[in-house]
């Protein structure tokens, strides 16, 4: 039995597949459900809009965006923040630029390590030839 206490409301619940207590889930089943069909009569409106007309968190509704449950085919102007910086995308996690520096980021770590591995076998062979020229 996996206790824990619901990040929504404090109390402590069984945590079984859900993140909330059975309370907090149908309250949130609730939310989508108004937000779905507030949509489906405002297809125009963006995310901060539906936040604020329904008093559902940003968070909340990217969750459902990015759990399928709100598909952005018939809401053009509905897109949701993205992880790193929160500039608003339509796909993915990330924007175009934050993949690109994300990207960038890991070439460069990947090839500052390789260079930092051959750096230290030349200086390993220098020292070793070092230490034979003085011998001789």
């Amino acid at each position: 039995m996996d206790l824990t206490y619901c990040p929504r409301c404090g109390k402590l619940f069984n945590k079984n597949f859900r993140d909330v207590c059975n309370n907090c889930h149908l309250e949130v089943e609730k939310d989508y459900e108004r937000c779905v069909e507030h949509l489906r009569k405002n297809r125009g409106l963006d995310i901060q809009q539906l936040s604020d007309d329904m008093e559902v968190s940003i968070k909340q509704i990217t969750r459902w965006i990015k759990e399928g449950r709100i598909s952005l085919v018939n809401a053009p102007n509905m897109s949701y923040p993205c992880e790193s910086c929160g500039i608003l995308i339509r796909e993915g996690h990330l924007c175009e630029s934050c993949r690109k520096r994300l990207t960038r980021d890991v070439k460069n770590a990947t090839t500052g390590s390789l260079r930092d591995q051959l750096d230290d076998r030349n200086r390993g062979a220098y020292l070793g030839d070092r230490l034979h020229d003085r011998d001789n």
